[in-house]
């Protein structure tokens, strides 16, 4: 049996540099497809908006340091199995995993984030990410849950 906190993110990636795990309760109501779920997280409404703006930011500098920059669609969802939805991005600079699973016996919704970095650009390029990550994410799930609940 494996634990609770689990995820296919780990599974492709299982020694990462970096992992981040956030949940939330799944509000009443609410769908439990974590594809709809992985969806609603990774879309531009459940984005601050200053994170929209260092995403604007992030495109004009990271050619500086040999890094491509971000498609549109990025966070597309590349995986569903047992519950859960992968995202996953392989990269010049780092390897990314997103798995968005939905738990209806505990009624949670959890975001594994999973990160492999490459050398030296991987280094430069998340050293300030992994700062705001954890407040990022809370944040675009705290929306997701928002958008989702059923008015």
């Amino acid at each position: 049996m494996r634990p609770a906190f689990w995820s296919l993110a780990l599974e492709d990636i299982p020694r990462p540099d970096f992992v981040d795990v956030v949940a939330a309760p799944l509000p009443l109501g609410a769908t439990d497809d974590p594809r709809v779920w992985a969806e609603t997280v990774f879309a531009g409404g459940s984005t601050p908006v200053w994170i929209r703006i260092a995403m604007a930011v992030r495109q004009l500098v990271v050619p500086l340091i040999g890094v491509p920059r971000a498609g549109r669609d990025i966070f597309a969802v590349s995986c569903m199995q047992d519950g859960e939805a992968l995202i996953s991005v392989d990269d010049r600079h780092l390897d990314f995993r997103a798995g968005v699973a939905v738990d209806t016996e505990t009624r949670l919704v959890r975001l594994t984030t999973v990160v492999r970095l490459k050398g030296w650009r991987g280094r430069v390029y998340f050293a300030p990410v992994s700062v705001v990550h954890p407040v990022v994410v809370r944040s675009m799930l705290r929306r997701a849950c928002t958008r989702l609940t059923p008015r």
